[in-house]
């Protein structure tokens, strides 16, 4: 047997070993997957699923055309991606209460989707001369709640190969084998055998999830700082890309940028024409939403050329007339960004009909120990840390002003009701920032006042504070609990003596 190591944690504590104890076949498999499916191009239906251990959660349709690459984009062989897609129901797992004790000790990147599932593809398109159509195309899609890429991508690498070869029995048994995997708990070693080879991991490190943030930000390097702003505001953006590898690996890297903060928009690594959203989101009627959308589809050039904010990636090729069309009607319009051709070609697009998107920190963005001839490791690892230390140096005054809405613990009192937290207020807020800002922590100089005063206004900074609000409450009565509790204790004494 081989094995492949992800990363090392402790072990978790014996109470989650012992509740695993109470599982009924499946709900094991149920813990890491929804489904698995195998979609395939028949001639006369187009794409369809043609196995499925259980109904794939929303439209067939629309997973039908997720999992596989747009026709223009040409990808011979064997490539990966992943999209993300709206749960459509209220469907409530027999495992609610179990998934939702080992899900709370996960950092909010490794938290379970609660409205969306993620499909992870590995899609296969070789040349067969028996075949009518000439090639043989199918894709092997895991469907889940965890937001863990790398591991499933690591996972399709194992299974699928083997299932092209073997077919479904050699599918059953992977389903077989990821039934006996112990739940995905967080601060435990996990020992996963698949198919003869033998997964280690652990749900606490960044080596499960994290994207290559070097490679997909390389082209555009000068231009970072931009990019994390227009993430941390929840500005509406799209990226447009020649493959769907490319423009899902994009998408995460966009979203990831802005950790540990939790990204609280909708975001999709691969969208296409056949989404049920499609026309929510194409919209002219209002306000492009917040969301950052990665396609392939040449048409959406022209969908979505009114929306603020674009991202081009490499040679989306276009149909003639529309792209003349195109450059002809949005060229005065166009705020265009080069970069010299790294790995990928990427021409940086803001379009706007007013002014573009000014960064609140207005210096040549720096990021020290980044130069050429460093692995592509160790150039991951700094990009990734500049922007955790970016992203703390503007949450720790948000974080210093919230705490101080908490009540002093004097005022807990075992005879009344535990006290509330204080509302927050954005003008004493802002005070804070002269003294108390990112200055104290960053080198960067700018607009931070107007950043937060926008940042205050998005989708992240809402989801941010109801969860830190929720943390506090719960303290809070956690605290109230234990003045109870003392207060019992002291009576007891009282009554002994």
């Amino acid at each position: 047997r081989k094995s492949v190591t992800f990363s090392r944690a402790p072990e978790c504590p014996c109470r989650a070993i012992a509740m695993e104890a109470l599982l009924l076949p499946w709900d094991r498999f149920s813990a890491w997957l929804h489904c698995i499916c195998v979609v395939g191009f028949d001639l006369e239906l187009g794409q369809a699923v043609e196995v499925s251990q259980r109904d794939p959660p929303g439209t067939k349709t629309s997973i039908c055309y997720l999992s596989f690459p747009d026709s223009n984009s040409g990808c011979l062989g064997d490539t990966q991606f992943c999209f993300r897609f709206r749960q459509g129901s209220n469907r409530k797992s027999s495992l609610g209460c179990f998934l939702e004790t080992t899900d709370r000790d996960a950092p909010p990147c490794l938290k379970r989707e609660q409205g969306h599932y993620y499909g992870y593809v590995y899609f296969r398109q070789v040349r067969d001369k028996s075949l009518k159509r000439g090639y043989f195309q199918k894709s092997l899609v895991l469907i889940s709640k965890l937001p863990y890429v790398t591991f499933f991508h690591s996972l399709l690498k194992i299974m699928a190969p083997e299932y092209f070869e073997k077919q479904e029995p050699c599918l059953e048994a992977a389903c077989n084998d990821i039934d006996r995997w112990p739940t995905p708990h967080p601060g435990r070693i996990l020992t996963l055998p698949i198919m003869g080879v033998v997964i280690k991991v652990s749900i606490v490190l960044p080596t499960i999830h994290e994207v290559d943030l070097f490679r997909c930000f390389y082209p555009v390097f000068f231009h970072i700082q931009m990019l994390w702003e227009l993430v941390l505001l929840g500005e509406a953006l799209v990226v447009m890309a020649p493959s769907p590898a490319e423009s899902s690996d994009t998408v995460l890297a966009l979203v990831s940028c802005i950790s540990p903060l939790r990204y609280c928009s909708d975001f999709r690594p691969y969208f296409t024409i056949h989404d049920s959203e499609f026309k929510e989101y194409t919209t002219r009627t209002q306000a492009p939403p917040s969301v950052i959308l990665g396609v392939t589809n040449p048409f959406f050039a022209k969908t979505l050329q009114h929306w603020p904010h674009i991202i081009r990636i490499g040679d989306m090729k276009q149909a003639g007339e529309m792209a003349k069309q195109m450059k002809v009607k949005k060229l005065k319009n166009l705020k265009t960004l080069d970069s010299k051709p790294g790995k990928y070609f990427i021409l940086l697009i803001i379009l706007s009909c007013e002014v573009p998107h000014k960064t609140a920190a207005h210096s040549r963005t720096q990021i020290y120990g980044v130069q050429q001839k460093r692995p592509s490791p160790a150039q991951n690892a700094i990009l990734r840390r500049y922007f955790l230390e970016l992203t703390q140096s503007f949450i720790i005054p948000l974080e210093r002003y919230v705490a101080s809405l908490m009540p002093l613990q004097k005022s807990i009192s075992p005879w009344k009701s535990p006290p509330q937290l204080r509302p927050f207020i954005q003008q004493d807020f802002m005070k804070t920032l002269e003294k108390a800002g990112p200055q104290l922590t960053s080198r960067l100089k700018g607009d931070w006042i107007g950043l937060y005063r926008n940042f205050l206004k998005s989708p992240n900074f809402d989801g941010w504070f109801r969860n830190r609000r929720r943390e506090m409450t719960q303290k809070l009565e956690a605290l109230h609990l234990e003045a109870l509790c003392e207060e019992v204790r002291r009576d007891g004494k009282r009554e002994r003596v």
